[in-house]
């Protein structure tokens, strides 16, 4: 048992060109498609800082109105659901949050309505 434990702890300590070089000896050795595996051991080796994670979520952030205020503020309204104030409070107060944790191409679809009315838009 206290053999596996140290393999295990072995194998989630590896370098990202460490899994890669054991992913090609059990292919070319074992004939063992390991990507799964080399997939999950990456990701522990990114998290100890060996290579940079992709961002996933992403905050949309009105950094100006623009000169058509009021168009901004009717797309705010809708995209986000709020009320005709909270919207335009949001658009009154920018630099502001207009949806947080969204996807890469949800972000960038709402960028593109929110540029296409005039606002200054931001991905964070």
């Amino acid at each position: 048992m206290a053999d596996l434990k140290d393999f295990a702890e072995k194998l989630v300590n590896l370098t990202v060109k460490e899994v890669n070089e054991l992913a090609t000896i059990l292919k070319d050795e074992y004939g063992i498609e390991p990507a799964a595996a080399a997939v999950a051991v990456a990701a522990g080796g990114a998290a100890g800082g060996d290579a940079a994670e992709e961002q996933s979520e992403f905050t949309v952030m009105l950094k100006a109105a623009g000169a058509s205020k009021l168009a901004v503020v009717k797309l705010v309204k809708e995209l986000t659901g709020a009320g005709l104030k909270e919207a335009k409070e949001m658009v009154d107060s920018a630099p502001s949050p207009i949806k947080e944790g969204v996807s890469k191409d949800e972000a960038e679809a709402l960028k593109a309505q929110l540029e296409e009315a005039g606002a200054e838009v931001e991905l964070k």
